[in-house]
């Protein structure tokens, strides 16, 4: 009897000492979460290749003070990062933009070969409105890869390797084609090709992945080879999103050459939901690319809730790198996180589990820690 009660003693103490360090430890605290979203993912975590960054923020009169949490964190640990290469695409554009005399985000151009006719500004707002393909290979050739690369690099942001264009024929091609840009409404005048450097081989952990990918709809077996594919790590996408959510919390030097008028339209294109943009509500909701919170529902986002934020997803793997505000109840804070869901192991077969799997876990962690903001004290 003496030996069950010293034993029922130490496990009970063992459960406080656990609940504290949850306590202190928020992040952890949402992934413990009975909720089946969350418990399915974290039962079976080896699979999911799971990170996550975590960011409370603190608002102490003229400054600002993070807190990062982070799960399983590594930069060492390849994800393909997908469209969330698209951000520091649309930051170094408005920055180049900023420190040529003869452009502003109103110029008009469009590509040689192309006859579709945009502006920087358009082009961006469809980066994040829609995650549009097509507008960051516009971006891509207006930068080329190695002056995009060293924009982000000099802002001490890292590591980053943006190598190639996104869903078409030729995305690795180094020589950019040229911008026939107008002057004004008849004077157009041509940009000059840049010829980039040809990506090194990456030499990271899970660079491989999976036991089979297609090929011209051929299955081939082995592993799929992810080490030509771009490569921007939590890390990198957490700081980027940081210096344009808050570029007073940071010296000069890691600050981006933007005027006020440009960061106010990135901010703007960043949150602006699909609707507000004209596109059909039905196929392109509220959520359409905003995964953290509200990616498993179609309803209408609340007015008082804004997320700036950039999505990813191809090759079976989600990211969000986000910013969440309520203005309402004035609470706001940063995730970026990732997941890949291929259960079969193969790659583009088109058999991911983003609708069953991971938006549905990246929305109840938006959830869990957003319910954490609201009784945080400050």
């Amino acid at each position: 009897m003496k030996r069950f009660s010293i034993l029922f003693s130490l496990m009970i103490l063992l459960c406080a000492s656990c609940e504290k360090e949850r306590s202190k430890d928020p992040l952890k605290a949402a992934l413990s979460s009975e909720n089946p979203l969350i418990k399915r993912v974290m039962d079976s975590l080896a699979q999911y290749e799971l990170q996550v960054r975590y960011t409370q923020i603190n608002h102490q009169k003229d400054s600002i003070v993070f807190t990062d949490f982070d799960f399983q964190v590594d930069k060492n640990n390849y994800f393909y990062p997908a469209s969330t290469v698209k951000f520091p695409a649309a930051v170094a554009a408005l920055e180049k933009i900023n420190e040529t005399d003869s452009l502003s985000v109103h110029t008009k151009f469009y590509i040689e070969g192309d006859s579709i006719e945009t502006t920087f500004s358009k082009t961006i707002s469809e980066i994040f409105a829609v995650s549009d393909n097509a507008a960051n290979n516009r971006l891509i050739e207006f930068l080329g890869q190695d002056h995009l690369n060293e924009r982000i690099q000099n802002k001490n942001i890292g590591p980053i390797r943006i190598a190639h264009r996104l869903s078409i024929p030729n995305a690795d091609d180094v020589t950019t084609k040229p911008l026939v840009i107008y002057l004004n409404d008849s004077t157009t005048v041509s940009s000059k090709s840049i010829i980039n450097t040809y990506p090194k081989p990456l030499a990271l952990h899970k660079i491989e992945k999976g036991k089979g990918f297609y090929t011209d709809e051929v299955l081939q077996k082995g592993a799929f080879d992810f080490s030509l594919k771009n490569y921007y790590p939590v890390q990198a996408q957490h700081a980027l999103l940081k210096r344009i959510i808050f570029p007073q919390a940071f010296t000069a030097d890691k600050r981006f050459n933007l005027s006020e008028f440009q960061h106010e339209l990135l901010l703007n294109h960043m949150h602006t939901l699909p609707k507000d943009l004209g596109y059909d509500a039905t196929e392109f909701y509220d959520s359409y690319v905003k995964f953290l919170m509200f990616g498993d529902s179609t309803d209408p986002i609340p007015e008082y809730i804004k997320i700036y934020n950039k999505v990813g997803y191809a090759y079976g793997t989600l990211t969000d790198c986000a910013y969440i505000q309520d203005v309402k109840n004035n609470i706001d804070f940063m995730v970026t996180a990732t997941i890949l869901v291929n259960k079969n192991d193969v790659f583009n077969d088109n058999t991911y589990e983003y609708d069953e799997v991971g938006i549905p876990f990246l929305a109840q962690l938006g959830r869990e820690l957003y319910n954490y903001e609201l009784k945080r004290k400050r």
